[in-house]
């Protein structure tokens, strides 16, 4: 398992599609294969309705280990509109966690990273 991991704030995300733009850019996947996916939850009430967007990595994501090798952040976390993908230390994301209730946490089996401190990334 990976040390690394994504943190995304579903709460902020508005379903712009940039980050599963970036990632089959980034790995030239070809249409319907990408390595993150926009899932739309709409949860409707008596008198209104919520729409969340969760942007779920996939088992193509290997949090882009070849740009975290040479100090990136990841492709989606480069382009996510609102700031609200965050890549790093597992235990740093966990953290962020309790401050943050409508969060996800996307730990990959395998994949590789450095030190995300390098290069900042999020809010």
């Amino acid at each position: 398992m990976s040390e690394f991991g994504l943190l995304i704030e579903y709460d902020f995300c508005t379903g712009c599609f940039s980050c599963e733009v970036a990632c089959q850019q980034e790995h030239r996947y070809p249409a319907g294969k990408c390595g993150i996916k926009i899932t739309e939850f709409v949860m409707q009430a008596k008198k209104s309705v919520s729409i969340d967007y969760l942007p779920f990595p996939t088992d193509l994501c290997d949090l882009c280990g070849r740009r975290t090798t040479a100090g990136e952040l990841p492709s989606c976390v480069k382009h996510c509109q609102t700031k609200c993908m965050h890549y790093g230390r597992v235990a740093d994301l966990v953290e962020m966690m309790e401050k943050h209730p409508k969060t996800a946490l996307f730990r990959p089996g395998g994949a590789s990273g450095i030190d995300p401190t390098l290069r900042g990334g999020g809010r």
